[in-house]
Order: structure tokens, then C-alpha cells, then sequence
């Protein structure tokens, strides 16, 4: 997810390296001003290792700067935009710049320690605020306040190998919609032999947890109540996941032999052409071709199995308890140019991103509803230059699921129900309803403490 002119904005992130620094030797005013310009410091400039990103997030500062005169932008690189061992430390410090970037499971808590500025007074500057997808915006939204605008959004799919399917006898263009589909679909796709696999899935290191949540929303269920207190695994939905990753590992060995695999295990697997299918959101596809010795023509999109739900995530970004209001409206017309305008800018200038070797046409991230959405999917369309067909069961399908986001304390969980779900891919007589007893009687303990 990635990437201005130099001009005076690198000659400011060289001089100003640290928020210390950027606000005492660069000479910036209590109220944010510099020189009688609003000034506002932001983060996840891409690293200058990313060339091609790093000189398009400067380009589009410097037009930004061009067009709004009256207002500086000081860009702190960043990678990745948001560390998880330093966020809360530079959160309660106060260290944060005026605005900055954040994870959809960071919203609430970011609200919750008092460091966000309410924008809700602001939203007029924001022309594009109505036209972003009312279930991101949902996001950012507590107790009726604004506090933080969504930049992207992901839903997780199906990525299968229309190669593999050719050649195991099934159609490429009707994927699975089922998880019975599935796994039929994986078993004859596993009879290929030579080391071909129907259907991996992550086990270890929280991402088995992760995957758990996903398909367990995908079969209507949740991971705890509503209001957050209690788990809610141990039901039909949560035993149907279990009930049938056991079922493909050890009854109908189209999982593999092969256990405890994370992201990069799958993804090589399916770069070399040895693997059927797994869960993804879109944004693995070029990283299949880029890094696993993939092709766009093999990889395809599927909507999640079961029909009933999907996992959401993305990123966004909000604008600091100690903005003035000049710098809260400077930085919702900067997010406005930066990330809002379907086409344009940093993350939607379609034509500058294929003229550069980057893929144009995945069906995500999809920010925008109405018109807008259809402005920024015509010029997509226009510049693609992968196969948008492969996807196009992905757009239609996941338009009826449910959208969910992470449960609380995502990662805590996922270490619990990792334990769970790499039991029943290890041991073939492992006791699932014991497993999802332990996993509720932890995850009720995390909840509780929080």
C-alpha cells in the first residue's frame, strides 16, 4: 500500500527530522503556523528504498502546496506506516504528528486515550467525506463524533489457481461458493498429486487465529457479543470452521502434509502453481507475481465461502488532540488531495501507477459508493493492466456479505485461537469441542481484564 517535488518539503524532512526538532528549529508557532502558513507534520511518507512511491507522495505534496499556498506539509517517512511496538509509547508521549496514520482496530483506542481531535465540526472541508462507503466511515465514528477518515479498505476473498482448477476437470469461471464446494473443489485439485495441495491455511504466529475470525464470519458467526464482553466461538459456527479444516487435512488430505504454515509458506506455495486455493484479500495478488513467481493470468478472486460474512481491515488516518483548528482543516483538505479524489492522487492516479510497472485493476481497495465509486472504478478500468476478469466474481459477490471488522484485542485472541486451529490440522484426534471451550474460557479472560 504505498508514495512529491522536493521543493521546500524535503528540504523540511531533512532539516526536521524528529517532532522535537520540527517544532522548535523549523519555527512553528503554538497555533501551527511557520512563516504565516499553516503548518502540519504527517506520516507514512513511503521509504526512500521505495523510489517510485517516495517521488509520487512528493509530487503530490508539492501540488498540493501549489494549490493551497497558505498551507506547509512536513512529510515523516515512515515503514511500516504504523509500528506496533512504538505506537502507544509515541500515543501517550503526546509525540504523535499533527496527523497520522492508523490501523481500523486502532480507531476506538486512539479515542478512547484522548488523543484524537474531534472533526466533526470540520466535515465541510472535506468534499468527499458523503461519498466514502458508510460502513469505513462507521470506523472513525464514535458516539456520533468524527474522529479519523479512512484512506483504504480490504475484504477478504478466495484466491484460487484457474490453472490448477483447468487441469483438475473444473470450471475457473464458477468458483467455489460453498465450503462443501470447497471442499470438493480442493479434493480433486489434491488428486493431481506431485506435491499439489487443494487448500492451505495459516496456523501459526496469530495468523491461524486471524484466518479462524474470517471464516468463522463467513459461516454468520462472531468471535464475542457486541458489547465486547464475552467470546462467542464455542457455537454451531464456530465448531463448523473446526469441523471442517479437520475434516480436509485428515479425511480428505487435501490440506497437505506440511502444518503450521504462515503467510509467506502459502504464498510461495501458490506463486510456484502447487496450491488451489486460500483465503486472501487482493492485495496478495501482486505480490504473487512480484515475489513468488506468479502469473496475473493464473490468480483469480472469489467472494468468501458460506455467503454470510466477511473480515474487513484497512487503514485511515486522524488528526491530533493538540491541532488548531487551522491544522485540522488544513489536514482534511490535504486528505482530501492526497487519497480522496476517485482518480487521483497518491493512491488512485491510475495512469501514473501503470506508466510505472505497478498493477492497475485488482478490485481493491475500494473506498468510494455512488458516483464517485463509478468515476474511480471507469478510470481504473481504463488504465488496467491485469486480467480484471479474473475478479469480477469477487465484485459481485462480496457486494451481499456481511462486513466485519477485527474483534478488541485482535491480536491477543488469535494467539488464543491459533492454538486451536493448528490442534486440529496436527492431530487427527484432536477434541474440538474441548478446544473451543479452552479458546472461549481465554478469550472471556482477556475480555474481562480489558
Amino acid at each position: 500500500m504505498t508514495s512529491t517535488g522536493f521543493r521546500r518539503t524535503a528540504v523540511a524532512i531533512g532539516v526536521c527530522s524528529s517532532l522535537a526538532l520540527a517544532a522548535t528549529a523549523c519555527g512553528s508557532g503554538d497555533d501551527g503556523s511557520a512563516g504565516g502558513k499553516t503548518r502540519i507534520t504527517v506520516n507514512c511518507e513511503p521509504p526512500r528504498s521505495a523510489k517510485a512511491d517516495r517521488r509520487f507522495f512528493e509530487e503530490d505534496i508539492a501540488a498540493f502546496e501549489e494549490d493551497h499556498p497558505d498551507i506547509d506539509v512536513v512529510a515523516h517517512d515512515a515503514f511500516p506506516c504504523q509500528d506496533p511496538k512504538t505506537f502507544d509509547a509515541k500515543l501517550a508521549g503526546g509525540q504523535m504528528e499533527d496527523v497520522f496514520y492508523t490501523y481500523f482496530t486502532d480507531a476506538r483506542h486512539v479515542v478512547d486515550v484522548r488523543q484524537a481531535a474531534d472533526l466533526t465540526p470540520y466535515l465541510t472541508e472535506l468534499k468527499s467525506y458523503d461519498s466514502i462507503q458508510k460502513q469505513l466511515r462507521d470506523i472513525y465514528t464514535v458516539d456520533g463524533k468524527v474522529y479519523g477518515i479512512p484512506r483504504t479498505g480490504y475484504s477478504m476473498g478466495l484466491l484460487y489457481n484457474r490453472a490448477l482448477f483447468r487441469k483438475a476437470g473444473l470450471d475457473p469461471d464458477k468458483p467455489p461458493a460453498t465450503w462443501d464446494e470447497v471442499r470438493a473443489d480442493a479434493r480433486r485439485i489434491a488428486a493431481l498429486g506431485d506435491g499439489t495441495v487443494g487448500y492451505a491455511d495459516y496456523s501459526a504466529q496469530n495468523q491461524g487465529g486471524w484466518h479462524f475470525t474470517a471464516e468463522l464470519y463467513s459461516q454468520g458467526g462472531d468471535v464475542v457479543t457486541a458489547d465486547g464482553t464475552k467470546a462467542t466461538i464455542d457455537t454451531p459456527e464456530g465448531h463448523a470452521v473446526l469441523r471442517t479444516l479437520h475434516d480436509m487435512r485428515w479425511t480428505d488430505d487435501s490440506m497437505g502434509s506440511k502444518q503450521l504454515l504462515v503467510i509467506n509458506d502459502v504464498q510461495q506455495m501458490m506463486g510456484s502453481g502447487r496450491l488451489g486455493m486460500y483465503l486472501a484479500a487482493p492485495d496478495n495478488i501482486p505480490i504473487l507475481v512480484k515475489e513468488k513467481g506468479g502469473n496475473y493470468q493464473d490468480l483469480a478472486l472469489a467472494p468468501m465461502p458460506g455467503g454470510k460474512g466477511t473480515l474487513i481491515g484497512g487503514d485511515g488516518y486522524m488528526v491530533s488532540k493538540k491541532a488548531t483548528p487551522a491544522q485540522i482543516r488544513a489536514a482534511l483538505k490535504w486528505l482530501d488531495h492526497m487519497f480522496l479524489a476517485p482518480g487521483k492522487g497518491f493512491l488512485g492516479d491510475y495512469a501514473r501507477a501503470r506508466k510505472n510497472g505497478a498493477p492497475v485493476g485488482l478490485p481493491e481497495p475500494r473506498l468510494f459508493t455512488g458516483a464517485a465509486d463509478a468515476a474511480d472504478q471507469r478510470i481504473k478500468e481504463a488504465n488496467a493492466n491485469v486480467p480484471v476478469r479474473n475478479y469480477q466474481a469477487f465484485l459481485d459477490g462480496s457486494r451481499t456479505l456481511r462486513l466485519k471488522t477485527e474483534p478488541p484485542h485482535a491480536q491477543q485472541i488469535y494467539s488464543v485461537l491459533d492454538a486451536a486451529v493448528s490442534a486440529v490440522l496436527t492431530r487427527k484426534d484432536a477434541d474440538i469441542d474441548q478446544l473451543l471451550k479452552d479458546a472461549s474460557d481465554k478469550i472471556d479472560s482477556i475480555l474481562a481484564r480489558s
